[in-house]
């Protein structure tokens, strides 16, 4: 058996303003510029990860300009002493989240043991489907720059909560790596040094889970493109410095893990002619069960009941949605987290927003194992300001 499969690093934290540093998830808000504008208004002059990545609502069809002050900027916030560099560190967080705190791991995982592809059989796996018309822009953003943020989280399966439940009740003994308040209604969140004999503890628990004789650790919880843009850089590289991808681990039963659908919003459309197609492919193309899906746009709103084609709903809709862009090249889609912001979105012209039920978090692991990787954008852990923030960094060029 190995003795490792979560590795320490040595994790960059900015020296002060974590207030103005830490910015969420860049696919975050991506039909909401004005959330963004807000931000760099917050930050203003101050460092910031919001200089270091680049949010997709800012995506274009040519972002080398983007890329190139964003990897000048990294070089410039490493000469400049904006970090302190904690040497072979994992880090234990605790993030407020509604009215739970929500408890994970930040360290490495080796690339290597990570496969993206629908029937991965590795130790790390996708859970959704991964776009790769997605990863080019990110590869970009990835083989000048010498640090990675990460918002990516991972999933384990641990029903008896053996990893990360005896850090909490060991916290006071661990030096704080950072405590505030994250901008924009983020939350709460602290995190503190795991001791060395804290890490072998964890190294422990989590090869006790492999002892089970599972053939899968880790699960993408979110940032699933973000790691296999990490994967595609790291083959075409092969540089040894990229091998490893910092990540934050949460044991997928923690009580304040719950799953929320990822909703679609179609924009430039007729929503009569998609609903009424809808209707009639699912009529030839299902499998007998009824599948539900609320509907609105500026106009009105309704339900649409359509025989499913796959097992989530969410699997029904995402294959008609691709058949019917395919012949619609005008339309565009958007993923959107939250029914209000569905709502709000659809009182525009020519939008159509669609809602329905989501999967449970107890049939997650079961199907990623029976079924592989589920349709993309298939769930969601919290509201977007719930998303992870970039605080911590990791160097992955040696100069």
């Amino acid at each position: 058996m190995r003795d490792r499969y979560f590795y320490p690093a040595d994790i960059m934290l900015p020296k002060k303003d974590f207030e103005k540093w830490a910015v969420v998830a860049c696919d975050q808000f991506t039909s909401e510029p004005e959330y963004w504008e807000d931000v760099k208004n917050i930050v203003g002059d101050a460092p910031s990860a919001l200089n270091v990545i680049l949010p997709e609502v800012y995506l274009k069809e040519d972002n080398s300009e983007s890329v190139n002050k964003i990897n000048a900027t990294m070089r410039e916030y490493v000469e400049n002493d904006v970090f302190t560099i904690h040497k072979n560190s994992l880090i234990y967080v605790e993030r407020n989240v509604g009215d739970n705190i929500r408890k994970g791991l930040v360290g490495l995982v080796d690339l290597e043991d990570y496969d993206y592809s629908k029937d991965s059989k590795t130790l790390v796996r996708a859970t959704e489907e991964t776009i790769k018309d997605r990863l080019p822009a990110r590869i970009e953003i990835r083989k000048d720059a010498i640090l990675e943020l990460p918002h990516i989280l991972l999933l384990f399966d641990d029903p008896t909560r053996s990893v990360v439940k005896p850090l909490e009740k060991k916290k006071d003994e661990f030096e704080v790596a950072y405590d505030f308040d994250l901008m924009k209604n983020g939350g709460h969140i602290k995190g503190w040094f795991l001791n060395d004999q804290a890490v072998d503890d964890v190294q422990k628990s989590l090869g006790n889970l492999m002892l089970s004789g599972d053939d899968v650790l880790f699960v993408v919880g979110d940032g699933n493109h973000s790691l296999a843009a990490a994967k595609e850089y790291y083959k075409q590289s092969g540089d040894e410095n990229a091998r490893y991808a910092l990540v934050e681990i949460e044991n997928v039963h923690d009580k304040s893990i719950e799953f929320e659908p990822i909703y679609r919003v179609l924009f430039d459309v007729d929503s009569n002619d998609f609903l009424t197609k809808f209707k009639q492919y699912t009529d030839e193309h299902g499998n007998g069960e009824t599948q539900k899906f609320e509907y609105y746009t500026k106009e009105t709103n309704g339900v649409v009941e359509v025989n499913a084609m796959a097992k989530l709903p969410v699997g029904t809709l995402q294959q008609f949605i691709d058949r019917y862009m395919s012949e619609n090249k005008n339309v565009k889609l958007d993923y959107i987290h939250g029914e209000e912001v569905v709502k709000s979105l659809s009182k525009k012209d020519n939008v159509l927003g669609l809602i329905f039920e989501g999967m449970t978090k107890e049939s997650f692991f079961p199907a990623i194992r029976a079924d592989g990787s589920l349709p993309r954008k298939t769930f969601s852990m919290g509201h977007a300001n719930e998303k992870r923030y970039y605080i911590e960094a990791h160097r992955i060029k040696a100069d």
